[in-house]
């Protein structure tokens, strides 16, 4: 493998492709983005059809999701690094082939745990994937306004990929089967897959250090059990052994992770980097509020479904004007960030969000669409999109060239980290408040409780981005 990564690098100057332009590179790269934020959301809408095709229980319909997030945060730092060393091309051919042939896999998946195991290695796929796609866009635009641009358009992009999954598997469902949301990436995938090939060039910076690939299993094994643990509370209780012993592991598995990074020669994550104010910040800052946001793509559509009753093309459609505001938040982002700096938009965007979620754990069973689906789901993605574009402008200025790709990795794993856990800790929460009854009532309840938790947690993001994030943006660091 070493030998056909180095194969490129030797080539002669005369065989490399000219430079692409920088707007060809961010289509490329937002398209990558897209499709890996999409596959995130995408199959919310039609979890109860997986549910009834494969005879999947709840828990296993939770981590339908959980294993494509908890994979990609997982290995999202190795992903990063792989690209400063390897190449940002080829890690991003890499991870988008592998992400289109598991969408293959787990569309035709016969069995729930193929479906599982297929959405595992999606993430995986989408680990390598996705800090490529912030590398390449940040290497082809010169930091200033230009880039802050081209982040907001890569934030807007990944924003609008979460809020499309509703309507886009809406759609599919309804029109076809719960197959076609992983089958559709297939063509999508092979398109940008071909167009990358031979349009984009190859970068890399640092050295041919190994990677740290026991770092990248100690991380990614603590997440998914300390996620298992926190989805036994719904079942067994907090007390039992399957549940204390999981909550127990994970976090002594991560703690074990940061000491092999502290004496390792090579680490996946410098803890260094955590002494960058900017760096530490953003990424708490990206983890708490992730841990909200991504609920609200997965307990808007059940609640649409199972107490509305919407059918899935319905409930895909009940989220356009939350796609739309998520975009005109990201886009609005770096001109109000000129104005009020990034810190006051991050967290003003914040805030926005809060009040969003806290109107919506106000929902009934019997709910009106405009005032208990659209006006909150509109103040939550605005408040997402003007959030979004500052956080990840300060994590990824002033990085080091042989850094770049580390970063970027760090920014979208604590975003999908975040996502992940909060998932698993907000239907514990929503299944506390339902309790044992079924009905739309409770149901109803039970997400109300979600979203609550949601605004308050969101509520204590704000105050922690006001106080901790940096007024200024931090100067470019030495290559």
């Amino acid at each position: 493998m070493t030998t056909m990564l180095e194969a490129a690098d030797t080539a002669p100057p005369s065989a490399r492709r000219a430079t692409p332009p920088a707007w060809l590179v961010v289509a490329l790269a937002c398209a990558g983005q897209f499709l890996v934020v999409l596959d995130v959301s995408v199959v919310n809408v039609a979890l109860p059809s997986m549910r009834a095709d494969l005879a999947l229980t709840p828990s296993g319909l939770q981590w339908v999701v959980n294993a494509y997030a908890i994979a990609f945060a997982g290995f999202m730092l190795l992903g990063g690094r792989a690209g400063d060393l390897y190449g940002r091309k080829r890690m991003f051919l890499v991870g988008l082939g592998l992400f289109t042939l598991a969408s293959l896999g787990g569309g035709l998946a016969r069995e729930g745990w193929e479906l599982l195991l297929a959405r595992a290695v999606q993430g995986l796929g989408a680990a390598v994937l996705a800090p490529a796609t912030l590398t390449l866009l940040t290497a082809a635009v010169p930091e200033g306004p230009a880039r802050a641009r081209a982040i907001a358009t890569w934030s807007a992009v990944g924003a609008g990929g979460g809020a499309a999954g509703g309507l886009v598997g809406g759609v599919l469902v309804d029109a076809l089967s719960w197959r076609w949301v992983l089958l559709i990436n297939v063509p999508v995938g092979a398109v940008v897959l071909a167009g990358s090939a031979r349009r984009l060039v190859e970068s890399r910076a640092g050295d041919r250090r190994r990677l740290d690939l026991p770092g990248a299993l100690l991380v990614t094994a603590g997440l998914a059990t300390l996620a298992y643990g926190i989805v036994q509370t719904e079942a067994r209780g907090w007390t039992a052994a399957a549940t204390l012993v999981p909550l127990c592991a994970g976090p002594a598995l991560i703690g074990l992770f940061l000491l092999v990074q502290a004496r390792t020669a090579a680490p996946l994550m410098p803890l260094g980097l955590l002494r960058r104010r900017a760096v530490a910040s953003a990424n708490a800052a990206m983890f708490v509020s992730g841990s909200a946001m991504f609920c609200m793509w997965y307990f808007m559509t059940l609640y649409a479904q199972n107490a509305l009753g919407y059918g899935p093309l319905d409930a895909g459609l009940a989220l356009v004007p939350s796609s739309l505001a998520v975009l005109a938040g990201s886009k609005a982002a770096p001109r109000l960030m000129r104005a009020a700096g990034a810190r006051t938009v991050a967290t003003a965007g914040t805030l926005v969000a809060a009040a969003g979620f806290g109107w919506q754990s106000t929902m009934s069973a019997h709910g009106a669409y405009v005032t208990g689906i659209m006006l909150p789901g509109v103040l939550m993605m605005l408040g997402a999109g003007l959030a979004g574009t500052p956080l990840a402008s300060l994590a990824t200025s002033g990085a080091a060239p042989g850094e770049a790709g580390l970063v970027s990795g760090l920014i979208n794993t604590s975003r999908t980290m975040g996502g992940s856990l909060g998932l698993a800790v907000m239907s514990t929460v929503a299944a506390a408040g339902t309790g044992s009854a079924t009905g739309a009532e409770a149901l109803t309840r039970g997400y109300a409780l979600a979203f609550r938790a949601s605004a308050a947690l969101l509520f204590g993001g704000a105050v922690l981005m006001a106080a901790w994030l940096p007024r200024r943006r931090p100067p470019a660091a030495a290559a």
